[in-house]
């Protein structure tokens, strides 16, 4: 028995496959556009399949070639039109289906793109169920169609009255990318930031028209609002970098960092580079050797920067790597420390009242530190005798700030992406989740009944608070938000009155004292069933009373109905299916014209007139109601 064990594990010629490009990308598709998702995350990969095809307009545009791209989603088909140079004819199938193939190994053609190693619009025809691309140059037109990578039909050249430019559509596929849906406001801030990182280019978005003039600085008014900055926006323009930078009264640092105009979620060089040369000005301006995080402290910033050649460290682009800007050019830290240097030092010496209410922030946070020093020490030690890894948190293996390297680094940052925390409500929850998890990238922490009510109060309740000391502690965001452990911070309640008070409660806390977590996209609500409908031959579980009466009318002959009270209901194995590939979660979005101080007034302040009128004005009685059967016809 053990020789036969043997020889299944042999390791000979014919354990070695050679994959070719297509089937490469389908095997592996997170080395190539990060994780799947079903688009409830702003990095899910159906809107990276959409960002590879844009960041080609883009850098058409970039290149000076067309000023217009036309996006269309309708249902699930993605239509993306440009006015560049187009394709040239002879090679339209091999730019999206030869590896390794495009203009962009020609530094000339695309000095500064962002899509550099010709994988990008061939992981998008590959992971697509239907692909097609068009190409319109000089009065003549070539398409080729695809269905998972593979040619289905390629049209013989044509005439045509079209101006030059590409024009490609795709429906991503089902079977890669589960029940996946496109969520508008990701959407939205991803035509955005194209359009403030490229001045002039004009994006219409299903009959919507996205466009800026002033770059960086529309970016940051409108993530931030007028009446909570510190003084007016600060905008600052270089060749090949652009700044803008205010102080708000939140907690924590907000960065937004681009680099050849790709929104570099996870920082780089470049935003080290920034938050370090940001402190050595501020520090010469004012002749004070203030703390770096008091400098920092409640800084909302855009940066971008154009780069020769850039080295990203994932097909993803999300983290920039480049030391140096151009090639035998300065360091990325040189070049934006002596562009600060000058820039943001003679702006300062222009507008005292501006550098005064920056000076106040700072002085302001420097306080605020300096006050909670003595209780942070105590809870700090208060939350090593809670033994935090046993008592409150289920760890799990890998999380999004570890360091990735070795030759697994692409499989390791894509489990890094998955990595999840679920903040439960009690022992009976958390036990279904912990047990039926994924220890690798879920991890579960407990809470033990509602937490504090924390609008307005200070940072000081965070540390004196056990429950919030030891959820920061878990999360990892003491220091700063770069250090965020999970990339997924996932509210799992019941779906009932006090369960939904836990979520309000919970958001007031990231909100009043984490915003970032929130305006990065790392908050969710974790959707579970309400009713599981069954039969002997199937069971169906349903998330409203609409899904519901479709299961009852599918079954038929009266089936067994259950209401899940709560999620320790639930039993483990049935709680794999919900925080598994087919996972339901709501992102807690902040719109950028959303007041936070206001908002949470309204909801969590004391008995506002406001709110007592609308709960007045909105009451009502419902009638006890006897359910009808539904006809299983």
């Amino acid at each position: 028995m053990a020789e036969e064990k043997k020889e299944n594990f042999e390791y000979t010629e014919d354990s070695i496959r050679s994959l070719d490009w297509r089937e490469h990308i389908r095997l592996r598709p997170g080395m190539y556009i990060g994780k799947l998702g079903d688009g409830s995350s702003p990095d899910d990969g159906i809107y990276v399949l959409l960002k590879e095809v844009m960041d080609n307009c883009i850098d058409e545009h970039t290149m000076g070639y067309g000023k217009n791209v036309e996006v269309s989603i309708e249902d699930k088909t993605v239509t993306i039109r440009d006015y560049g140079r187009g394709i040239p004819l002879g090679k339209v199938v091999d730019v999206v289906s030869k590896i390794n193939t495009g203009a962009k190994y020609d530094s000339k053609a695309f000095q500064k793109s962002v899509g550099l190693n010709g994988v990008g619009t061939k992981a998008v025809n590959a992971l697509s169920s239907w692909f097609k691309v068009t190409a319109f140059r000089d009065g003549k037109e070539k398409t080729a169609e695809f269905e998972k990578g593979v040619l289905t039909k390629e049209h013989k050249e044509a005439k045509t009255t079209e101006p030059n430019g590409t024009l490609v559509s795709f429906i991503a596929d089902n079977n890669v990318f589960k029940s996946f849906h496109f969520v508008h406001e990701y959407l939205d801030n991803q035509f955005w930031n194209y359009c403030y990182l490229n001045a002039g280019l004009i994006i219409n978005y299903n009959g919507k028209k996205y466009v800026s003039k002033n770059g960086l600085l529309d970016l940051l008014q409108r993530k931030t609002n007028e009446d909570e900055i510190r003084y007016p926006i600060i905008h600052l323009k270089g060749e090949d970098i652009e700044v803008a930078v205010t102080h708000e009264n939140q907690y924590g640092e907000e960065y937004y960092s681009f680099v050849n105009g790709q929104y570099t979620t996870q920082g780089g060089t470049h935003l080290a580079a920034f938050r370090e040369a940001f402190v050595k000005t501020i520090r010469d301006f004012y002749k004070k050797d203030y703390d770096a995080a008091d400098i920092r402290s409640s800084i909302c910033a855009a940066v971008s920067v154009r780069v020769q050649e850039p080295v990203f460290e994932s097909q993803t682009k999300t983290k920039l790597g480049s030391l140096n800007v151009y090639e035998n050019g300065p360091t990325m830290k040189n070049f934006v420390t002596e562009f600060l240097s000058k820039e943001l030092d003679n702006f300062l010496h222009r507008n005292p009242t501006t550098a005064e209410a920056l000076k106040k922030r700072i002085e302001q946070s420097e306080r605020e530190r300096k006050e909670l020093a003595g209780i942070k020490k105590l809870a700090n030690e208060r939350a090593k005798k809670a033994n935090l890894h046993n008592r409150k948190l289920r760890d799990c293996r890998y999380h999004y700030n570890d360091e990735a390297t070795g030759k697994d680094k692409d499989a390791i940052l894509e489990k890094q992406k998955e990595s999840t925390i679920f903040i439960t409500e009690g022992d009976s929850a958390s036990g279904s989740i912990t047990k039926s998890r994924n220890v690798e990238t879920q991890a579960v922490f407990s809470l033990r009944g509602k937490p504090l009510n924390s609008f307005g109060l200070t940072k000081k309740v965070v540390y004196e608070n056990e429950e919030f000391n030891l959820l920061q502690h878990a999360l990892n965001i003491e220091e700063s938000y770069d250090d965020l452990r999970y990339n997924n911070i996932v509210i799992a309640t019941d779906a009932d009155v006090d369960g939904m008070h836990i979520r309000l409660l919970l958001m007031t806390f990231f909100l009043q004292f984490f915003p970032d977590v929130v305006k990065n996209g790392h908050v969710y609500i974790l959707e579970t069933p309400l009713f599981r409908v069954r039969n002997k031959q199937e069971t169906i579980y349903c998330y409203d009373e609409t899904e519901k009466q479709a299961a009852v009318k599918k079954l038929g002959s009266k089936p067994e109905i259950t209401r899940f009270k709560g999620l320790g209901e639930i039993s483990p194995d049935e709680f794999k299916r919900f925080i598994g590939n087919d996972m339901r979660k709501q992102p807690v979005m902040i719109m950028p014209e959303t007041h936070i101080q206001q908002l949470l007034e309204y909801f969590m302040g004391k008995n506002t007139q406001e709110r007592q009128e609308f709960i007045i004005d909105n009451l009502r009685v419902e009638l006890d109601l006897v359910e009808e059967p539904v006809s299983a016809n």
